[in-house]
């Protein structure tokens, strides 16, 4: 079994607090369960904390090397 790297995103809204642990692989479910929060009316999670959300999700996917592309550096 692969050893895959867990993310915990959270987000303080008042008197409560969203805790998402995911890893690399369920980030697109993770992306969906953002949605459906913010589609929720008796939840404080709104669709602009779903947009900055997913940006910090999208930000800890980890880079992959291309072997067609030539580093400047």
């Amino acid at each position: 079994m692969k050893n895959r790297t867990k993310h915990v995103l959270t987000i303080v809204k008042g008197r409560e607090k969203y805790v998402f642990r995911y890893d690399d692989a369920s980030r697109k479910a993770l992306l969906g369960v953002f949605g459906r929060f913010a589609a929720t009316p008796e939840l404080s999670f709104s669709w602009h904390d779903a947009a900055v959300m997913t940006v910090k999700a999208r930000e800890k996917v980890p880079r992959v090397a291309h072997p067609d592309r030539v580093s400047l550096k």
